[in-house]
């Protein structure tokens, strides 16, 4: 089994940044892919962006390409996702998921991202 712990959540001015980070125990050597997702208020849960746990591959949704960087660091068994540009529709409640091997998955608790106009 796999625990997620998300950081890094907060209230900022639209334009602003944020790190999100999201730290993984437990079996962490089944890990396949790391990634995260967002909810906004009143709207499904949407993929944001994932990263291969071996490869350091990543995948992004169209609506973050260039302003969302997710990245690793395996010693840490941490998974990061830069968030620049921010938005006042970026404002969600953002999970962190993990996929280990054989397609289990696990989410974290989320963490509030706010932006303000």
């Amino acid at each position: 089994q796999i625990q997620l712990v998300e950081s890094g959540g907060g209230l900022v001015q639209a334009g602003g940044s944020l790190r999100l980070s999201c730290a993984a125990s437990g079996r962490t050597n089944s890990i396949y892919a790391m990634g995260w997702f967002r909810q906004a208020p009143g709207k499904g849960r949407e993929f944001v962006a994932n990263i291969n746990w071996s490869s350091g591959i990543t995948n992004y949704a169209d609506a973050v390409k260039g302003r969302f960087t997710i990245s690793r660091d395996r010693a840490k068994t941490t998974v990061y996702l830069q968030i620049n540009s921010l938005k006042p529709e970026d404002t969600a409640v953002y999970y962190c998921k993990s996929t280990v091997f054989g397609l289990a998955y696990y989410w974290g608790q989320g963490t509030q991202v706010t932006v303000s106009s």
